[in-house]
């Protein structure tokens, strides 16, 4: 194995943790659970240092802290969703929140308040009192957004030069609630698996993933409620050799909702969970000999 530049390091925005030896095309991502709520951001908002919290994807990056051990590069966001939404395009900005922003014909992400700036948390609370300057969204953008998706190309560009490919697992947990909305009349999903309906990756992957969460005893469901956001839309391009899987995790799986903590099953969870992508980034390494042929 040649040597390999080490990526990880501390931004504002998010967090790489490179493990010793890459031995995998999987890059594994948590773009939701950032909790770094600042004084400034909490002033701002109409609801409490609790409520403001209810959009995250809560610990998912302790769920998933082992991955450098097993060979992959995990990367966190830092920044909470409620500030800043790292799975919108930088150009879904909210009219009814951002001041100068024209109304276009909207997608139904901005329409329900959840744009690349929130103007809602969970069960459609607002954040603020009235709305923000364009050019602070401009700033969160830029000193945000833009930095966290730059380290995530990168990681993306160096898999793909590694092993002719890269898998990005984009990390989400949903709430219980969601799960039981899931549309169909088989039993309530517990993960989510979503490739905007076999767009964002090659089959292979999507069926493998599958089975692995399966072989652990999870009901599994592809794409409804969700297929996947502008990660999975953004970057997968399975003709280009970069796959986007999104997995949703039921969060009553390893958390307690209301209170937003972890439960006492979390520990059995993550436990099955770390079997699932043990496997999935030893599969990920299959391609490294037949890239250097």
């Amino acid at each position: 194995l040649k040597d390999m530049e080490n990526l990880s390091g501390s931004h504002p925005a998010y967090s790489i943790t490179d493990p010793k030896t890459l031995v995998s095309s999987v890059v594994v991502a948590s773009p939701h659970s950032g909790r770094q709520y600042d004084s400034e951001f909490l002033s701002q908002s109409i609801l409490d240092d609790h409520a403001i919290r209810s959009s995250e994807d809560a610990y998912v990056d302790q769920l998933i802290d082992y991955v450098p051990d097993l060979g992959a590069p995990l990367l966190t966001a830092n920044a909470p969703r409620a500030f800043l939404d790292l799975n919108r395009s930088k150009h879904e900005l909210d009219p009814a929140l951002i001041k100068g922003v024209r109304s276009t014909s909207q997608n139904p992400r901005i329409a329900s308040g959840l744009g690349i700036i929130p103007r809602v948390v969970a069960n459609g609370r607002s954040i603020y009192r009235g709305k923000l300057s364009h050019s602070e969204a401009n700033r969160r953008i830029s000193f945000y957004w833009e930095p966290y998706h730059a380290a995530l190309s990168k990681l993306l560009e160096r898999a793909r030069g590694e092993f002719g490919r890269s898998i990005l697992l984009d990390m989400h947990s949903m709430p219980h609630e969601a799960a039981m909305q899931s549309g169909t009349l088989r039993p309530i999903p517990q993960i989510v698996i979503g490739d905007r309906f076999g767009s964002s990756a090659d089959k292979i992957i999507v069926d493998k993933i599958e089975a692995l969460f399966v072989a652990q005893g999870f009901r599994v469901a592809r794409n409804a409620p969700f297929a996947g956001a502008f990660m999975t839309q953004n970057y997968g391009r399975p003709y280009l050799g970069h796959h986007v899987v999104q997995i949703e995790i039921d969060r009553s799986l390893y958390l307690d909702e209301q209170a937003i903590s972890l439960s006492k099953e979390h520990s059995a969870f993550k436990h099955r969970l770390k079997a699932v992508l043990s496997e999935l980034i030893s599969f990920g390494g299959e391609e490294r000999a037949m890239a250097a042929e």
